[in-house]
């Protein structure tokens, strides 16, 4: 999918830098993404989701919090009051380039933002928290043991994940007096909440209380396994497919008609994962996963492109058998099409000698109480099904390279 660099003015005027994933194909609707306590906008969950939500036409900006990764300011002079500022200011660049966002994501303290966030956001209509904490101040369980240095000298620096960062009073302070409890009765878009048994970080009971708190339509998703960063790519996909899947109840994602010469749209491939074979495939409102098996190199988190071919095949007969059916009223009461493909010599059909042509099989159970005549003739009719013709007479394919 096509990304942007773009910058925007933060809270304090600082120019925050953002990533604002595009999609390839129509843009139904863009969301923001905040993400988590001291991370960045490029962290592997974020990039996985963004790129998930492009593929259903969801466009996401995702940027850096004040002080934090290429963004301008001083981290210092930040609170959790000033981060739900810098949210405010993104919706705001978004809403200034006719892109104002109906869905927010907000990954840990992120996810308290987000909800917070909501009330200056009227336009919102869905919002997914993932290791959301329902205490702002829980974060300061990261340095407990600093806390009292910082409330005596006013700031001290703390090291969190290897990093050193100032940790001010003010922001303490302001943590502190930063509660959801009030705000999640009157949360008014639906709400998705994702969050792991085991998270370590933000313990499961904080969903348990944001889940309690807030009104329907609201629901939660566990994550088994994955840990506070969701740095695992299997949990990451499995976050990514929850929330493209279940925003799309809640968004209006009414697609314009195909263009000229494409009966059923366009169906668009796009490469999830550099490192193997996975990719992501999407055609008008329906999305799957096509991958190799794991004795070719992939993760098999997908059908394989023959195993699309076949699926094709085998769809396209047991709806031509049906229709076929349905116009004669005959008693077919149910239909399933079993299809395997295997490479043949070619001298085995009669062609030139040395090559290898595509042999499909394709075993159709008929049930219902059908003569045998009228099984025959659906027998029969399953050759009409455009994919078998397709597939039998050949077909030509024109390439080029998309500017």
């Amino acid at each position: 999918m096509p990304t942007e660099r773009v910058s925007f003015k933060g809270h304090s005027g600082a120019q925050l830098a953002a990533r604002l994933d595009l999609p390839a194909g129509p843009h139904l609707a863009t969301a923001l993404f905040a993400h988590c306590f001291t991370c960045g906008k490029d962290i592997a969950a974020a990039r996985r989701i963004s790129d998930r939500l492009a593929a259903e036409g969801i466009a996401v900006l995702r940027f850096d919090f004040t002080g934090l990764g290429h963004s301008a300011g001083e981290f210092a002079s930040t609170s959790f009051s000033s981060n739900i500022e810098d949210l405010l200011a993104a919706s705001a660049y978004l809403q200034a380039r006719d892109m104002t966002p109906s869905l927010l994501i907000g990954h840990s303290l992120g996810g308290a933002a987000v909800l917070k966030a909501a009330a200056d956001l009227p336009q919102v209509k869905a919002i997914a928290t993932i290791g959301a904490p329902f205490d702002p101040a829980h974060v300061l369980e990261n340095f407990a043991a600093d806390l009292t240095r910082i409330q005596r000298h006013g700031k001290a620096k703390v090291c969190l994940n290897g990093r050193p960062f100032d940790i001010s009073k003010s922001f303490i302070d302001d943590l502190c007096e930063s509660q959801l409890d009030h705000v999640l009765p009157r949360l008014k878009p639906a709400l998705l909440i994702l969050h792991a048994p085991r998270d370590a970080i933000v313990s499961i009971d904080n969903a348990a209380k944001i889940f309690l708190a807030a009104k329907h339509p609201k629901s939660f998703l566990t994550l088994d396994e994955a840990d506070h960063l969701i740095s695992n790519p299997d949990d990451a996909e499995y976050v990514a497919s929850a929330i493209a899947t279940w925003s799309k109840r809640y968004l209006p994602l009414a697609r314009p008609a195909p263009p000229p010469g494409a009966p059923e749209g366009i169906t668009r491939v796009r490469e999830a994962d550099p490192n193997g074979f996975l990719q992501d495939v999407t055609s008008e409102t329906h999305h799957s996963l096509a991958d190799e098996p794991r004795a070719y190199g992939g993760t098999n988190k997908g059908m394989s492109p023959y195993g699309f071919l076949a699926a094709g095949l085998g769809a396209c007969t047991s709806m031509t058998i049906r229709m076929y059916a349905r116009r004669k009223s005959w008693p077919l009461t149910g239909i399933s099409v079993d299809v395997s493909h295997e490479k043949v010599h070619a001298q085995d059909a009669s062609a030139a000698h040395g090559d290898k042509i595509d042999l499909w099989h394709r075993a159709i159970t008929l049930h219902g109480t059908l003569s045998p005549a009228q099984r025959e003739k659906l027998l029969s009719i399953a050759d009409k099904c455009p994919v078998h013709r397709s597939l039998s007479q050949g077909a030509r394919i024109r390439t080029t390279l998309a500017q």
